[in-house]
């Protein structure tokens, strides 16, 4: 799973990601579900940049956010569960930059968080699902969910509760991703290449989202790696 990331959106992410227009500058080191972030869509042929609620709120809800959480969406029901098939079925399939991500691991003292990112890609992409619904007042509501799969080993031993981890695409499947069929973004959603992460132990301050600075990146002593 995927509860709480790290994002910096800058001018280079119009060249680097082939961007229609610029996107919106954004900086937060603890991002958690309900806030707005930064999302790469494609709409008639143009490839943007926009902020999106964080928890996919589906276009049958009225604008109303759901009782449980839609932060994170299963890989493995996206095509059935009541609040994913239908983005899903139209393809609305978007990504979700990011710097890197916090799991916990649990263990003999409670849990402890790590911070985990990519050796190959500075700022990688988490595939995910966006949708629109609008409120009784007329308000559209633009949301997204991060989507999820069964861990690989390397993750599984730091998030050792439930062995999940987001699914971070690789450098050149942004395009199936974004504006391929069914099946190429299917294709897409496979574990990250263990030997392609690094992760170390962070403060317990991550915990709470009001911290939020570059501070919560720093190592928290000894990491003995999985």
């Amino acid at each position: 799973m995927c509860g709480r990331y790290v994002a910096k959106i800058d001018a280079a992410l119009e060249r680097d990601w082939a961007l229609t227009r610029p996107p919106p500058l954004f900086a937060s080191y603890n991002i958690a579900p309900t806030t707005a972030v930064p999302v790469v869509r494609e709409r008639a042929g143009e490839r943007l940049c926009e902020l999106l609620r964080w928890g996919l709120v589906p276009f049958w809800a009225r604008g109303i956010p759901p009782k449980l959480s839609t932060s994170n969406a299963r890989m493995e029901t996206i095509a059935t569960a009541a609040s994913y098939r239908g983005p899903w079925k139209r393809g609305q399939r978007c990504i979700l930059p990011a710097l890197g991500f916090y799991e916990w691991q649990v263990n003999a003292a409670g849990k402890q968080p790590w911070y985990i990112h990519s050796k190959d890609q500075p700022v990688f992409g988490f595939a995910g699902l966006w949708d629109a619904s609008t409120t009784r007042e007329g308000t559209t509501v633009e949301s997204c969910t991060i989507i999820t799969l069964p861990a690989n080993p390397f993750m599984a031993e730091i998030h050792n509760s439930k062995a999940r981890m987001p699914a971070i695409l690789r450098r050149g499947e942004h395009d199936a991703w974004l504006a391929g069929n069914a099946t190429a973004a299917l294709d897409c959603l496979r574990a990250y290449p263990q030997e392609q992460l690094l992760a170390h132990t962070v403060s317990t301050a991550v915990n709470s989202p009001r911290h939020n600075t570059a501070r919560l990146l720093e190592p928290a002593g000894p990491s003995p790696g999985p």
